[in-house]
Order: structure tokens, then sequence, then C-alpha cells
């Protein structure tokens, strides 16, 4: 675990200079209130004043030193309270005792649930032992003294098992935004490429087969095929402009990134479907759809007349989007044999429509149809 994902926002806030310097007036202020306070006995203001900054102003770099400080901290307090002198009940070494624990490596060997019931049970037992010799007074203050070490430490490290499952929590989250990002990207590679492709291979296969008997034929198919690769490499150049950064990134293409498809280039798909010989019926009753639901119901009819193209052609196919009460309804039927135009193995288009309506909680099916041909039917609800 970094140290730099341990720390808590109000330090990233402030920044450690400000941190060292609230600690340094603590430090201050911790020293003068044990002059203070040894000015009401009857120690030596000679002895007092070394003690009471040993103990108080090493504070007030616990953070750039966490053990050292501690260490010279402990043992001056244990002096003080040996020797008799006004003593802190080992607040100052509680105090230097927590950036340790928060910054050290967790060590299987320290029992830190263990530590924490300890100091319960020795606050208790402290308050039983009175004043009545000296011997019972160094007892009562030792376990106080150790109780509240003991609670600084557990403190410190159930804050910082808090941060870490915090950091962890964190990263899992960012894990996954990657993969879901990564899966949308290779389904909208997916939908471009797969969609122009069958057309341009529909066409090519055309090209060949009437280029010495009909060449006027075979050059309109040629010019399809051009509009159609134009066309993807635009929209791959869109999804690659996204990944680089956006504008003023060195991949930005700028005014050349056309929008994210929606609805009304339902319109455009269609005749590039006519062009590889399936006529499309096109019924479009949905408005206002917010971008991501348009862009999905885009892709989702893409794919079905792609699939059309690929398996149907030359076929009708009739394509109905609606929209009505917050939820969108997408039908795709065709007339075709069902009997695979171009060569190759199944691909993914069905499955990303599936989950391009799973991810909306929608319902997904296609198959067959009685009277013959392919139908695909999806319906989702979207949020305004």
């Amino acid at each position: 675990m970094d140290e730099s994902e341990l720390r808590a926002p109000l330090s990233r806030r402030l920044g450690r200079r400000r941190l060292i310097g609230l600690d340094a007036v603590a430090a201050v202020v911790y020293t003068l209130a044990l002059l203070v306070f040894a000015g009401d006995t009857d120690v030596s203001v000679l002895l007092a004043v070394p003690f009471a900054a040993a103990t108080g102003l090493p504070l007030a770099a616990r953070r750039i030193w966490p053990v050292p400080v501690f260490a010279a901290v402990l043992s001056v307090s244990t002096a003080t309270l040996l020797l008799g002198l006004p003593w802190d009940f080992f607040a100052a070494a509680a105090f230097a005792l927590y950036p340790v624990a928060l910054t050290r490596r967790r060590r299987r060997w320290i029992p830190t649930p263990l530590i924490g019931t300890v100091s319960g049970v020795l606050i208790l037992a402290s308050a039983t032992v009175g004043p009545t010799d000296w011997h019972a007074v160094i007892i009562g203050r030792s376990l106080l003294g150790a109780a509240l070490l003991g609670a600084s430490w557990s403190l410190g490290r159930g804050v910082r098992e808090r941060r870490a499952h915090a950091a962890h929590s964190a990263r899992q989250l960012a894990d996954q935004a990657v993969s879901d990002e990564r899966l949308r990207i290779a389904r909208e590679l997916h939908d471009v490429v797969a969609h122009s492709m069958s057309l341009i291979a529909v066409k090519a296969g055309v090209a060949v087969h009437v280029a010495e008997a009909r060449p006027d034929e075979a050059v309109d198919a040629l010019r399809v095929i051009e509009t159609a690769s134009r066309g993807s490499l635009a929209e791959m150049r869109h999804l690659l402009g996204v990944l680089r950064g956006g504008p003023g990134s060195p991949g930005d293409a700028g005014a050349d990134l056309a929008p994210s498809p929606g609805l009304a280039d339902l319109t455009g798909l269609a005749e590039r479907a006519a062009m590889a010989g399936v006529h499309v019926d096109l019924h479009v009753d949905a408005e206002d759809l917010p971008e991501g639901v348009a862009l999905s119901a885009y892709r989702i009819v893409q794919e079905a007349v792609t699939n059309v193209v690929k398996h149907a052609a030359p076929a009708r196919c009739r394509v109905r989007v609606e929209a009505h009460g917050l939820r969108v309804r997408i039908d795709v039927t065709d007339d075709g044999p069902g009997v695979r135009v171009l060569p190759g193995g199944d691909g993914h288009g069905l499955i990303g429509m599936r989950e391009r309506v799973t991810m909306y909680g929608g319902d997904f099916t296609a198959g067959p149809r009685p009277e013959g041909g392919f139908a695909v039917s999806a319906a989702f609800p979207y949020e305004p």
C-alpha cells in the first residue's frame, strides 16, 4: 500500500508543510503548558525547562521522523515519571505514536485488536490505584500511560486500515471503469467495422462477377465501397480522437470529428444497406432521447441490419424504433432466406446487442420467424 494513498483528504488539502506547521504550533503550546504546570509545583525552573522542552518540542517533527520522535519523547516522559517531575501522563508520547501507527507497514506479530482491548482494561485498572505510596503512584501512572499509548496505536492502525480499504475500493472502481470503457470501445469498433466491411465485401463480390460483362455496374459497386470505407474511417477517427484525450491533444482531429451517431443517422444507414441489396423500411417514433440511449439504439439497428446484409441479402428489412413512457423498443425483421451470404464463422453481433440492452436492464430476443426470415427485438428503459 503506497503511503500517499493513506493520506486523509484533509492532509491532501492542507499540504505537508502546513501540517508540519500546525504540529510546530501544537508543540510550542504543549511545551508552554508543561512549564505552566511545573510552575505550580516545587520543581526548580532550571530542571523543569529542559524536560518540558525535550518532551514537547520534538512533536513538531513527528511527521518527518515518526519513529525517532516517538522514541525520544517516550524516553523523556519515562524519565520524568521515575524522577517524580511534573509528568504529562505520556500524552506527548501518545501524540507522537499516532503517525507511527498510521504510516508504518503492518506486522503480523503486532496484535492491534488485543492492544486496544488491553488499553481499555488498563484505563479501568489505573482508576483503582490510589495514591497510597510512591510505588503505587508509579504503577497507576504507568498503567494510564500504557493505556494512552495503546489507544493511540489502535486509533492510528484503525485509521490506516480504513484508508487502505477505501484506496483498495477506489482502485477496484477504477479498474472496473477501465474494463467497462474497453468493452464499450470494442463494441463500438465492432459495430463500425462489421457494418462497413460487410457492405464492402458484398459490393466487392458484385464487382468481381460483373467487371467484364457489366463494367458500369462494377464501377457503381466500387463507388459504394469508397463511400462505405470513408464513412467507416471517419467513425474510427472519431473513436481514436476520444481515446487520445479530446480537444487540444496531439491526436485530436478537431472539427473533422463527427458527433456520435444517433437516430437521425438511421436514414443514411438504410441508404448504405440498400447499396448492398437490402431495402430498409424505416419507421422512427422517438424524440429527445439522451445521447447514450440514442447511440445504443443506433448501434443495435446497425448491427441487426448488418446481419441482414450478411445472411439474407438481397432482402427486404423492416426497422421500427419507438420510444414511449421512458422506454425504447426496437424491432428489426427481414424476409430473407436466412442463408449466410458472406463466408466466415459466427461473429459477436448478437452478443453485442444483448450487452447493450442488458446495460439498461432491458429485454432482448433474436431468432428465425415461423413465416421465414429473422427477427431482432429489444426493449429497455432509460432515465430522462
